[in-house]
């Protein structure tokens, strides 16, 4: 009896629990962490769980610092940055849709 259901319990935390796939076309994917290299065409994120993650960059990628738009100068190495990307059909890496950092630090509250 117990043998019935553990299998049965195998069986639906298989089809209940998605596989474990790299980014794929379709649905935004999130990247959080730090900036590791940008060029003009590329972003690398050193990513939270350590791994760093290549995005490109092009003139569609929307910047923000906080919730106001930006431009690509926000992008300092070392930087915490949020980036949204999707994967086109065939492409070998993600573009950045958006990419955001932290809001800039009031004067004030830098003392």
């Amino acid at each position: 009896m117990i043998g019935r259901w553990t299998a049965g319990a195998a069986v639906v935390a298989a089809l209940v629990m998605p596989a474990a796939a790299p980014a794929h076309e379709g649905h935004a994917h999130k990247v959080l962490g730090t900036i590791a290299a940008v060029t003009d065409t590329q972003l690398d994120v050193k990513a939270t769980d350590g791994k760093t993650v290549a995005v490109a960059i092009d003139a569609k990628t929307v910047y923000r610092q906080g919730k106001v738009k930006a431009d690509a100068k926000i992008l300092k190495l070392g930087e915490r940055v949020v980036v949204e990307a999707e994967q086109a059909a065939g492409a070998k890496m993600m573009t950045a849709k958006t990419v955001t950092t932290a809001a800039p630090t009031p004067v004030a509250a830098r003392k």
